[in-house]
């Protein structure tokens, strides 16, 4: 494959701004509405979300103190990731972002099934999201679910259609407020060790991360059942990717964002951790209860339950926000590139995928109306699908990155102004831990539901494209490049 092969490629497809110099210039019908400020706070808020607020008691619970080390070594896969789909961002930045990266350097077939799956996986994120937020509000208002969940839909959907830096807004300021809690939280935890203030201050040390059966207290292997929980919570920090057609600046913007990976899981997961564990003895910690309102009652502090629940709850409405935005924009490069319904493809006058974004908001509320209707396991079981589907973006990211290096290296393609270090080894050390942590959800009876959900909507993807490649065999997106 050469450089020109590619662009004459996606000439063929007519997709407009498929080219680095297009694609800088909003070729692909979107507005550049997203500032630096913005994409800093996506990025940082796509790493907080209710994962760390609330499933981390289970991982506690799991691991004692060990579970830093498991946030440290996800945390170092996780840059590792994020710097691979930045030298692709930097090769080609474009809104469909891994799914496009995956059909030019993997294959169509992987291109279409990377765009489904993370559509998916935004989909039923969304519906348990906005479910979740829906529950959050009766803490203080006895309202019925159904009613908030659809006010929650309607707003954020509204808010979406409206434009692009109207998201951008939103989504800056519900990561201010989960940036702003932790931060807090960790000066207050700061405050009792050194200082020995609240019901915790006789007790709080730094000892606590060895004292109660060491720092493995359920040995290394209570520590890696918990890589899985920690993994799970990273999930969206790759989002950052698909703002890359709507970024004021993409060359200049995304490498800074991209760079404060490590200090922010440095600060906001493994500093929360050693803080948190520092003042409360890990055994105090339990599945389903929130770690940070835990804490703050052996603190004696009250008034921390409605502050950790007001979070959660903005937690919860920046991943429904994020799932609005990036459903409509995965849909409509399917769709521009022959792999979706034709109406995907269309923009409002504001430059958004208004048909995308509302077919996959009705699904949102059909998802609440199940979860209304029934609660059980059933519903469990998609939404442990979600986990599975959001892995498969970050190991298509990696793959595409290995072969896109080695491509560039020959001469072949341009080289990305924004290389990954290490690259292809590290991008090969992070598909080898990917594969550990599968392993693990093998293992784990709680998670391995999500991986036989995997084959059968792998079947479902490969029979509905084999159908769209007969219905229009002389489309070039059903054609390797």
């Amino acid at each position: 494959m050469t450089s020109a092969q590619v662009d004459e490629g996606q000439a063929d497809k007519g997709r407009p701004g498929a080219e680095a110099g297009e694609a800088e210039t909003g070729g692909e019908g979107y507005q550049r509405g997203l500032g630096a400020r913005q994409i800093q706070m996506i990025a940082i808020g796509g790493a907080i979300g209710t994962g760390l607020f609330l499933g981390a008691g289970k991982a506690i619970d799991r691991a004692g103190p060990s579970l830093i080390l498991a946030y440290v070594l996800a945390g170092m896969v996780i840059f590792f990731i994020m710097r691979a789909l930045g030298e692709l961002l930097m090769y080609r930045p474009v809104s469909g972002s891994f799914s496009e990266y995956a059909r030019e350097f993997i294959g169509p077939f992987f291109g279409f099934v990377t765009g489904w799956t993370y559509w998916l996986f935004w989909v039923v994120t969304g519906i348990t999201e906005v479910t979740a937020a829906a529950t959050y509000m009766t803490y203080w208002w006895d309202i019925p679910q159904w009613l908030s969940a659809l006010v929650f839909t309607v707003i954020l959907y509204g808010a979406n259609l409206i434009s692009v830096k109207l998201f951008g807004e939103l989504e800056f300021w519900f990561s201010m407020v989960k940036v702003t809690a932790i931060v807090g939280m960790i000066l207050i935890c700061a405050g009792v060790l050194t200082l020995g203030f609240s019901d915790a201050g006789d007790t709080a040390t730094v000892s606590n991360l060895w004292n109660d059966g060491g720092f493995f207290p359920n040995g290394v292997g209570g520590m890696l059942m918990t890589l899985q929980i920690v993994m799970f919570a990273f999930l969206a920090v790759e989002l950052v990717g698909v703002t890359a057609g709507e970024s004021k600046d993409p060359k200049t913007v995304l490498p800074k964002a991209i760079n404060t990976v490590p200090w922010r899981i440095a600060v906001f997961y493994v500093g929360a951790l050693i803080m948190i564990l520092s003042v409360v003895p890990w055994s105090t910690f339990k599945p389903g209860v929130s770690p940070f309102v835990k804490a703050f009652e052996e603190m004696g502090l009250g008034v921390g339950a409605a502050i950790v629940n007001f979070v959660v709850l903005t937690a919860a409405l920046s991943s429904c926000n994020s799932g609005m935005y990036s459903t409509g924009r995965m849909l409509r490069d399917l769709a521009l590139n022959g792999q979706g319904p034709r109406a995907f493809t269309k923009l409002t006058k504001n430059g958004l995928p208004l048909t995308g974004t509302t077919f996959s908001a009705a699904l949102m509320l059909v998802g609440v109306w199940i979860n209304y209707q029934w609660p059980g396991e059933a519903f469990n079981y998609v939404v442990s699908f979600a986990t599975i589907s959001g892995m498969w973006a970050w190991i298509m990211i990696l793959f595409s990155q290995i072969r896109y290096r080695r491509l560039a290296d020959r001469g072949v393609l341009p080289q990305s102004s924004f290389k990954a270090p290490g690259a292809p080894y590290t991008s090969w050390f992070a598909l080898a831990f990917i594969g550990m942590v599968i392993v693990m959800m093998a293992v784990d009876k709680d998670a391995r539901i999500s991986l036989y959900c995997a084959p059968i909507w792998a079947l479902l993807l490969g029979v509905s494209y084999l159908v769209l490649k007969s219905r229009n065999p002389e489309n070039t997106a059903f054609v390797k490049r």
